[in-house]
């Protein structure tokens, strides 16, 4: 391995002597030579690839064996292919694109230049990547005491046998809509302070219906991250703003914005999300009313916002856990596959060959013998681990993996299928030069993982399997509450995956001033939702959002769910499915497989626009919600009926509503004024 890793250093030596030379480089399309400009790719894909490899291999070790052996030499490869980064782009960004008669090569160097942020001095890119690598660090270890205990205390030294823990997760598994009790000031658990995000906290959001411990968990969480992330964040937020700048653009977000070559971006989004928001609120003034008949009108205002912390979610941005409360027909099934998975006798293993044979069936390629060689199926014992389910390229056109610990449930069926569909996505492009294999935009990823996952989730699937038969239930009562669970899972996603956005590109234009004030104003106008308790500037609640702190990019997964359907259509049309959207099952189908296989071989080659305009024989080349709406069509009516005695379908803002986290600048009636207004402009929106 280290005369690898020499032997690997001097060829990057080599290559950055060769392009990296002079301050002529950081000038920005100077070079005309395109002979020049094609063997500088050429090269750049020969080193890329290996470079990929490592840091990829570097990071397996570390997430699959986490230690700090691991954790240094992951970190030694990072800051290696920084190096590689910035010297790359330099070269990339000497040349004039323009001059290359290669469109393939032109779009090559572009996707070099435009999504670095090396244009700044060395001392400022190793402070932007410092800068997110400590976010990330405090995020990840963030801690809260458990509900209604002192801190440790360790004169309480009785723990749960292995055995009753194993009993309270399976019972939990077998009945996840059960109530989650809080802890109580006894000795039956010791007091650590050590409840994380995940696996702890998620789980007394999901299931817990104390209002009191819900509040806690989520006022907790957010003072062991915002306030510890605010300063950094507003430095990161200057550095990436020079970064934008110095390559050319408006600030960091409109750099963000040009993967998706769209000029007018901002605008076709907002115009998809406008079209879904009937819907939203249709499913939003629903479960309103449930969450009134559960909590009170002292908790929920009938006409108004939904308090967060009520929704099952740390960010109220998937309500998918508070289905017991909103099922539209208790007494018919809410359909999950667990139990009967148990009974057959099923295996993590058997799960994802399953899942293997949902793809060959469609005439797709089978997984190389390198995937069981390699992957991390279940949680290998004695050895801490990085549990969230996850596919990795390897970027050697051989190796493809998947980290996931499963177990024997229907949502990890489920995500065993999804993050199968991921390895074939890079598969499908692996022939492409190392810049385009990605999706076609940063959406596409998800997009085709979850269309395909559309089609497992089908009940019509399952049947084919013989994991599910409803033989004494009114079918119709079934799909109901089926389509719930989903819009608690997909709708109920839209406005959080586009307002977060929206808040970030806002903080790149405008600055940081009253960044947790536009962040509440947003999710008010979007999701109509307010924090349960007063906010100020020196929480900085957009912290406990991982995605933010972490520099990733967010309205890709709005525009991913939106195109997931209108895929999944396109491939139901082309196995040709009749029928409503959500009965559709492309299992065995070759001719939805050779679709499929065309919006995938592309990889980042060709414009998304292209590839939608291939799938939709022409009918259109952008990305529609159509195809959504009409999955959730008959639930969408269901759902008028529900509502047609409300007074109002969606939200309505009040001065109290807004006080909760406006700044409070003045006192007595301007200041009234002020927060009145601000609630008026709010409910014009809406």
């Amino acid at each position: 391995m280290d005369a690898f890793k020499g032997a690997t250093v001097l060829m990057l030596f080599a290559f950055f002597t060769r392009y990296a030379c002079c301050d002529e480089y950081f000038r920005m399309g100077v070079n005309t030579n395109s002979a020049e400009a094609l063997q500088f790719l050429r090269e750049y894909d020969r080193e890329a690839s290996g470079m990929c490899y490592r840091v990829t291999i570097s990071q397996w070790k570390f997430v699959t064996n986490i230690t700090e052996y691991n954790r240094r030499r992951m970190l030694e490869e990072l800051a290696l292919s920084s190096k590689f980064e910035r010297l790359s782009w330099r070269k990339a960004a000497a040349y004039d694109a323009s001059r290359l008669p290669d469109p393939q090569g032109r779009r090559q160097l572009m996707r070099v230049v435009q999504a670095s942020r090396a244009a700044l001095p060395d001392d400022k890119f190793t402070e932007i990547q410092q800068l997110i690598t400590e976010m990330k660090e405090i995020y990840n270890t963030a801690k809260i005491c458990p509900y209604g205990q002192k801190p440790y205390d360790p004169h309480i030294p009785k723990m749960l046998s292995n055995q009753d823990f194993m009993t309270n997760q399976y019972q939990l598994a077998s009945n996840p809509y059960q109530h989650y009790q809080p802890h109580q000031e006894n000795t039956e658990y010791p007091n650590y302070c050590d409840m994380q995000l995940d696996p702890e906290i998620s789980r007394i959001l999901a299931h817990s219906r104390i209002e009191s411990e819900l509040l806690y968990v989520w006022k907790s969480f957010r003072e062991q991250t915002g306030p510890k992330l605010k300063n950094r964040f507003m430095r990161y937020v200057q550095l990436a703003n020079q970064a934008a700048v110095a390559t050319g653009f408006r600030d960091a977000g409109d750099q963000m914005r040009t993967a998706y070559d769209d000029p007018s971006f901002r605008t076709s989004a907002e115009e998809v999300y406008n079209q879904v928001a009937p819907l939203y609120k249709q499913l939003f003034t629903y479960v309103r009313r449930r969450l009134v008949q559960r909590y009170g009108e002292a908790s929920v205002r009938g006409d108004g916002p939904i308090p967060a912390h009520l929704l099952g979610n740390m960010w109220a941005q998937n309500w998918k856990s508070i289905m017991d409360l909103v099922m539209p027909f208790p007494q018919a099934p809410n359909v999950d596959i667990t139990a009967e998975m148990l009974r057959q006798g099923f295996t993590p293993l058997r799960m994802f060959q399953m899942a293997e044979e949902f793809y060959t069936s469609l005439g797709l390629k089978p997984v190389p013998p390198e995937f069981w060689r390699g992957s991390m199926l279940v949680r290998p014992p004695q050895r801490s681990v990085q549990c969230t389910a996850s596919a990795w390229d390897f970027c050697n056109r051989i190796d493809y993996r998947i980290k996931q610990c499963t177990e024997v449930t229907m949502q990890d069926l489920i995500s065993t299928h999804h993050e199968m569909a991921h390895i074939q996505y890079y598969l499908q492009y692996a022939e492409q030069p190392q810049l385009f294999r990605d999706g076609a935009n940063p959406a596409f990823h998800e997009a085709v993982a979850n269309a395909a996952s559309l089609s497992v989730y089908n009940l019509q699937h399952l049947q084919r399997l013989g994991l599910y038969q409803n033989k004494t239930h009114d079918p119709y009562e079934v799909s109901m509450n089926f389509l719930m669970s989903m819009a608690l899972e997909k709708v109920a996603y839209l406005p959080f995956a586009f307002m977060v956005d929206q808040w970030r590109w806002s903080v790149f234009e405008d600055g940081v001033e009253n960044m947790n004030n536009r962040w509440w104003q947003m999710k008010l106008r979007y999701q109509g939702v307010i924090p349960p308790m007063p906010r100020t500037e020196s929480d900085f609640d957009p912290g406990s959002k991982y995605h933010v702190i972490s520099d990733q990019e967010y309205i890709k997964y709005f525009l991913a769910t939106i195109l997931e359907f209108q895929i999944f259509e396109h491939l139901c049309l082309a196995s040709g499915h009749t029928g409503h959207l959500h009965e559709c099952d492309i299992y065995r189908s070759r001719d939805a497989g050779r679709l499929l296989s065309e919006i995938m071989q592309p990889g980042a080659s060709k414009p998304a626009s292209e590839i939608i305009r291939t799938m939709t024989k022409g009918k259109t080349n952008k990305i529609s919600p159509d195809s959504l709406v009409r999955y959730f069509r008959p639930l969408e009516l269901w759902l008028r009926v529900q509502n047609r005695d409300e007074p109002l379908i969606g939200w309505s803002s009040n001065y109290h509503d807004v006080a909760l986290f406006a700044p409070q600048r003045g006192s007595g009636s301007s200041n009234t004024a002020r927060v009145g207004i601000l609630a008026a402009l709010i409910c014009l929106t809406l």
